[in-house]
């Protein structure tokens, strides 16, 4: 070998074609073995995975109950869809909602027939179904129970939206909840999107509101008022608050259709005991006009619990009976147990009225 030539065996060869693809193979599997390796670490370091995963599921399940079938939904609509709940599978209806006439009534003209009978409403833009329906008055008086019996007799989808579904630690994906909260209710329309309580999700907006939460209810009443662009939209969105004069003045623009729920008169405290003593053993003597009379301040939930405590009595007669007594069944409602009931009942309401001053005073 001459004093500066290259030795032979030192100079690079080509590779072959069979060198090329093995080559290409390995980098192939290094790296899908690498990206589903870190796949795995993200999702076992992801707190929410097993979350998201059930609600997958639940959703799917609800989805073939109401009978939804080749509808593709993405990944923030299966989140929503997890919420959603069978017309069919509800117990609630009319019938089940006594001192409200009135109130029914309205809804039935105004939110169900037109959706109903839509070819007698085709024509007019003014009789459409309203986009927006409040519900407002003081606790316990069923407001909660109307907007379930207006989705269970109109046959609409419902989608009991929590304010905690649209929230989420990662910047951007609350935007992308709450979008998918709308496309989620067109595609298995018509339906109706109710949020409880919805003074503690779309309260009055203020400078000193987080910028994700600004982003986010700015999101939703972009896309509430998007509704009103398609005259064929059946999506109503429902709302119950006890604290009407907190919510945003841009969110009562768009529910311009509101009822009052309010405290149940003495009739209708009548009407409201009769339904619920309606299948109970309740004796002859028992003057329901009577007990109306005394529940004044009552709401319906009042009630109910009031003869609920009337017939725990009964059960507590029973169970502490002599061993020797010839019964063997509960005794009927009496109307010393109502008054009994009523009594404990004020006396709960006085100690929380008393609560609430204490905590006014400290604040």
């Amino acid at each position: 070998m001459v004093l500066g030539e290259v030795p032979v065996e030192n100079i690079a060869r080509p590779l072959g074609r069979n060198e090329v693809l093995g080559l290409i193979f390995r980098l192939t599997i290094f790296g899908a073995v690498t990206y589903f390796t870190i796949k795995w670490m993200v999702d076992a370091i992801d707190p929410t995975r097993k979350q998201k995963l059930e609600a997958q599921k639940q959703a799917e399940k609800l989805m073939r109950q109401i009978g939804v079938k080749n509808v593709k939904l993405s990944e923030y609509e299966m989140s929503i869809a997890a919420h959603l709940v069978d017309p069919l599978s509800m117990q609630i209806t009319w019938r089940d909602i006594a001192g409200l006439d009135e109130v029914i009534t309205e809804l039935k003209e105004t939110v169900i027939l037109p959706v109903q009978k839509r070819h007698l409403f085709l024509g007019s833009r003014l009789l459409q179904p309203p986009k927006g329906v409040l519900l407002y008055g003081p606790p316990g008086c069923g407001k909660t129970l109307i907007a379930k019996a207006t989705a269970k007799e109109a046959g609409f989808r419902f989608i009991n939206l929590q304010p905690s579904t649209l929230t989420d630690k990662w910047y951007g994906e609350s935007q992308k909840l709450a979008a998918a909260v709308f496309s989620l209710a067109i595609k298995l329309q018509p339906s109706i999107i109710f949020v409880d309580e919805i003074d503690s999700f779309l309260r009055s907006r203020s400078s000193s509101d987080h910028e994700a939460t600004a982003m986010m209810k700015a999101q939703f009443m972009s896309l509430w008022d998007g509704l009103d662009t398609d005259t064929h939209c059946q999506v109503i969105i429902m709302g119950a608050t006890n604290r009407p004069q907190d919510l945003d003045s841009a969110i009562l623009r768009r529910m311009p259709t509101r009822f009052h729920i309010n405290q149940p008169s003495n009739q209708q405290r009548e009407q409201i005991l009769k339904l619920i003593l309606e299948d109970e053993s309740v004796d002859l003597s028992v003057d329901l006009c009577g007990v109306a009379k005394e529940t004044e301040g009552f709401s319906g939930s009042d009630l109910r619990e009031m003869c609920r405590d009337a017939a725990l009595l009964c059960v507590r007669d029973f169970v502490h009976q002599p061993a020797d007594s010839d019964s063997d069944c509960i005794r009927p409602i009496h109307q010393d147990d109502l008054q009994k009931a009523i009594g404990k009942m004020k006396k709960s309401k006085m100690a929380g009225g008393h609560g609430a001053l204490l905590h006014a005073a400290l604040d």
